[in-house]
């Protein structure tokens, strides 16, 4: 039923996609000379966009049934294909952007098939094969999946609307500093993505903890793993601030992008030690059913701190302010999400 309800969503969310495409980049700002491009990659994104739920729905299954191996070496394999299948469309069919979305769309079919397949036919715990019987939802099972996954639902949604507001705040400074904004992304990802990865870790653990009932083990891991994230990506954070001219120089030859980007990018390395610690307590939080305050704390500090400290400075201090915002607001969220772990009970 959770596939059913997730497979409705995705192509109700494909299908706005579609139509609202060639209309994105002017409602965000962007000028005429990246629009056309801007509207055709979100389109095909977009249209792939089941295959990116599917991949994201059964991994997670996998992972809180404890299966943490398959799901980490199959997205490790669709980042490689990405790349694969981008190198092939941009410049062996000389497809550009649009040849982008089409290889990070294969990249999405492939491993959702095999996530898939992992999770309905090999999965001991959780594959349909051989399980006779009804599959009608039941009334405490629909509830507790209701509490525990509308407010991370209502998170995401509203994180997600909290980003397009941050794109229409850089859109004003120019092309070199949406550049500059996107390309950064990127490159900040090399940090946080193993704090995900910690985080994914600490949901699983925590949550079989608990079911287990073995609390003192269950708090161990908990704050075993977000030591463990604030160390990686302190350690990342170190590397970026060190190495940023060198990585924003393979993301673009153009000087002015590199320059802006590298300073953003020192920015934000200040702010990694908290932004690991909001995202492995987050982890830690889901583990344990606990969603709908720390989703509430997430959306204040995004909306309250970042966004507005980022509106008012982006007229002064362009996109270095922006990002100033950013790393503020990180630091304060990594912050408060501490507090609720170690005093929150």
């Amino acid at each position: 039923y959770t596939t059913l309800f997730r497979s409705v969503w995705a192509l109700t969310i494909s299908t706005i996609s579609v139509v609202i495409a060639p209309s994105l980049p002017y409602w965000l700002g962007g000028s005429e000379e990246i629009a056309r491009d801007a509207s055709l990659y979100f389109m095909v994104i977009g249209v792939c966009g089941i295959f990116f739920q599917m991949e994201g729905l059964a991994g997670s299954m996998l992972k809180c049934s404890g299966n943490m191996k398959i799901p980490s070496i199959l997205n490790i394999g669709m980042c490689v294909m990405d790349v694969m299948f981008n190198y092939f469309f941009i410049y062996l069919l000389d497809l550009g952007v649009v040849g982008a979305a089409i290889g990070t769309g294969c990249a999405e079919l492939i491993t959702a098939m095999l996530m898939l397949y992992f999770l309905l036919v090999r999965s001991s715990m959780l594959s349909l094969k051989g399980r006779p019987g009804s599959f009608k939802p039941k009334a405490d099972t629909v509830s507790t999946a209701v509490k525990i996954g509308a407010p991370m639902g209502l998170q995401h949604l509203l994180m997600g609307s909290a980003q397009i507001v941050s794109t229409l705040i850089v859109a004003p400074l120019g092309t070199i500093a949406i550049a500059a904004h996107s390309l950064s992304i990127t490159v900040e990802s090399l940090c946080y993505m193993p704090g995900y990865g910690i985080a994914e870790a600490a949901t699983t653990l925590v949550g079989q903890g608990i079911g287990a009932g073995q609390k003192l083990l269950t708090r161990s891991f908990a704050r075993m793993s977000v030591g463990l994230g604030i160390t990686v990506m302190t350690v990342m954070g170190v590397l970026m601030w060190i190495f940023a001219p060198e990585l924003m120089a393979l993301m673009s030859p153009v000087e002015e992008v590199i320059t802006l980007g590298t300073q953003v990018l020192r920015i934000e390395a200040w702010a990694e030690p908290m932004f690991a610690a909001a995202i492995v307590c987050n982890g830690v939080f889901i583990g344990a059913g606990d969603t709908l305050i720390p989703a509430a704390m997430s959306l204040c500090s995004m909306w309250f701190v970042r966004l507005t400290l980022a509106a008012s400075l982006a007229p002064k201090y362009g996109l270095k302010g922006v990002w100033t915002a950013m790393a503020i607001e990180l630091t304060f969220r990594g912050i408060i999400f501490l507090v609720r772990l170690f005093k929150g009970g």
